[in-house]
């Protein structure tokens, strides 16, 4: 007759937690949760809490080749905080990160799950929409625009209103145009926001986003864009 294990009383009894494998695994797990606040370190800005221009500069190449293999468009917006300088300059620095702080709490609030918001610098951001076509680009910089607009920032006794512009541009399936070549694009217009008077959303004409229309289908479009 084959001999039968023996179930001994220490075997039922649970493990210590000065056990020597419990204390490696504890050690492990330490390590683990290391790791990943000095990965969201790496890619978030201490600041405002977003995305930073490094992690920006990355997933704006992978959104970009998505783009290419799937046909889905990627939309770049981005918004600098009007005559932000200023505020620096008359109430102080603490006063511009309390601005930026809250500006950024606006944006997490307004973006979808699948956005992405990164602090560009400065007061400069940048958001990539993956999925959104001109139009929606546009229609949402348009949206986060007035609610910056009419969200007035408290900092001690001070209430200050905060304007901002925009530059909106699609990268579409087909396009040919780098990385830097898309940003610059969409800074152009930013540009283009603060030379036509700030506080205002530019971009491409609709029309030369609507690829597969013919002339007259476009003209009939018109009102509608």
């Amino acid at each position: 007759m084959d001999e039968q294990h023996v179930i001994k009383e220490t075997e039922l009894e649970p493990r210590r937690l000065d056990d020597d494998n419990c204390t490696k695994l504890a050690e492990v797990e330490r390590l683990r949760e290391e790791v990943r606040k000095l990965a969201a370190l790496v890619r978030t800005d201490g600041l405002t809490g977003l995305f930073n221009y490094r992690y920006f500069s990355e997933v704006l190449g992978l959104e970009m080749e998505r783009t290419r293999r799937s046909g889905q468009p990627t939309c770049l917006i981005m918004c600098d905080l009007d005559h932000f300088k200023s505020i620096n300059d008359i109430h102080g620095h603490e006063v511009g990160n309390v601005v930026l702080t809250q500006i950024s709490s606006l944006i997490r609030n307004t973006i979808r799950r699948l956005d992405i918001p990164c602090r560009y610098g400065g007061e400069e951001f940048a958001l990539i929409l993956p999925d959104t076509n001109l139009r929606q680009g546009v229609q949402f910089a348009n949206r986060l625009r007035l609610i910056i607009e009419h969200s007035p920032i408290s900092s001690g006794n001070l209430v200050l209103k905060i304007e901002a512009s925009f530059g909106v541009h699609v990268y579409n399936y087909g396009d040919q145009s780098t990385e830097k070549e898309f940003i610059d694009q969409v800074d152009g217009f930013l540009y283009m926001a603060k030379q036509e008077g700030r506080n205002r959303v530019c971009h491409a004409s609709y029309y030369e986003k609507l690829d597969g229309f013919g002339g007259d289908k476009k003209r009939s479009l018109g009102k509608w864009l």
